[in-house]
């Protein structure tokens, strides 16, 4: 069988969350070795040796390539199945198509998206859960949720959790420690966020309950890092840290760059990520990999992944965030007890049993 994969996202050149999804489940789609045959659509052409033994189309349009690009191509030359990883499916299509819907988050917390965004993600999420032949979902919660608001049948729904990246470890030599916080301008004592900078993961909320925090150690507090790009109405962030006098102890220093993720989080005191909302919350896992202790929220997917190595707060109550990061501070058995639990967690996740579930639904469902 050929199966067409919309590879767009998966060769952004700085990869986060579903570009990242995209490009790891292509890859070990590949490895499995299943005797189809794989044709991968892209803006541009991948780097070499990113996706060995695949044909490849590039589609050069700077806009509409979806609605356009990839749908004149699926009229002309339709594959066998066509598999959307990290977007929505096409006007035009083959009759066979998978499509992964990764969260409901507009939904759950419409604030947190402009309106005309939050327009797009409901019209094309429900068209794209409808439209496909079969959904995955990276977790039970997404997939309640796309029962209980788009009433998407069960049956037509299964949950692939995502892998994280195998070479991420522990990083115990310190002077590889102490190079990366270096090179981000990061100081010993620090508790982490990494990430989007983006109001769905309620940062604001979590610089105020680090001003809480601070104000219990007025003398030696610890730096609050957080790290990543800068998305949609992240400047009332910065100014929010400038308004609470906080320039000395919260630190942004963007974009971290792959090669430097596990060093930056073997180092930090804990992993804090307070969000609203995640269709599954990689990051939890990427940190409980290094080693990390995990603060994490009761909300969405977050406890079925952290299993039982987070500290779970209300992301809605900043004194309980505080709270959650003075006991991780002042409790290195807490910490200690947590590292271990995540490296057992881990064990869970992999991007070969994702995409062994993958092709299972395909040779079960879409054959």
């Amino acid at each position: 069988m050929l199966v067409g994969i919309d590879a767009s996202r998966a060769i952004a050149a700085r990869p986060t969350g579903t570009e990242i999804y995209s490009r790891r489940l292509i890859q070990a789609l590949l490895s499995l070795k299943s005797g189809h045959r794989f044709r991968l659509y892209s803006r541009t052409t991948p780097q070499p040796d990113l996706f060995p033994e695949t044909e490849e189309r590039v589609i050069r349009l700077p806009r509409l390539w979806t609605h356009i690009g990839l749908a004149w191509e699926m009229a002309r030359h339709p594959p066998d199945l066509l598999f959307v990883p990290a977007h929505v499916l096409p006007p035009i299509r083959p009759r066979r198509t998978l499509v992964t819907i990764h969260d409901l988050g507009y939904l759950a917390f419409p604030r947190t998206h402009p309106w005309r965004q939050r327009l797009y993600l409901d019209l094309s999420t429900r068209w794209n859960a409808h439209a496909a032949t079969h959904v995955l979902t990276d977790s039970r919660a997404t997939r309640d949720d796309l029962s209980r608001h788009y009433g998407i049948a069960l049956e037509k729904m299964t949950v692939a959790y995502p892998g994280i990246d195998e070479s991420l470890r522990p990083v115990e030599e310190a002077a590889a420690t102490t190079a990366a916080k270096a090179r981000y301008g990061i100081r010993d004592d620090y508790l982490l966020y990494l990430g989007t900078l983006q109001p769905r993961k309620n940062l604001r909320r979590l610089v105020d309950a680090f001003a809480q925090l601070a104000a219990h150690r007025p003398s030696h507090p610890p730096q609050l890092v957080l790290a990543g790009k800068r998305g949609w109405l992240c400047e009332d962030l910065f100014e929010q840290v400038e308004r609470l006098g906080l320039d000395q102890h919260v630190h942004l220093p963007g974009y971290v760059a792959e090669e430097d993720k596990a060093a930056l989080l073997s180092g930090a005191i804990a992993f804090v990520l307070p969000s609203l909302h995640e269709g599954f919350g990689l990051p939890v896992l990427e940190a409980q990999a290094c080693g990390c202790p995990v603060i994490t929220s009761t909300t969405s997917s977050l406890p079925e992944v952290a299993g039982d190595a987070a500290l779970l707060v209300d992301p809605r109550d900043g004194t309980a965030i505080a709270r959650a990061m003075e006991r991780i501070i002042d409790d290195q058995e807490l910490r200690n007890r947590l590292s271990e639990r995540g490296l057992t967690n881990i064990g869970r996740f992999s991007w070969r049993a994702c995409a062994e579930t993958v092709m299972t639904v395909i040779e079960t469902h879409l054959c």
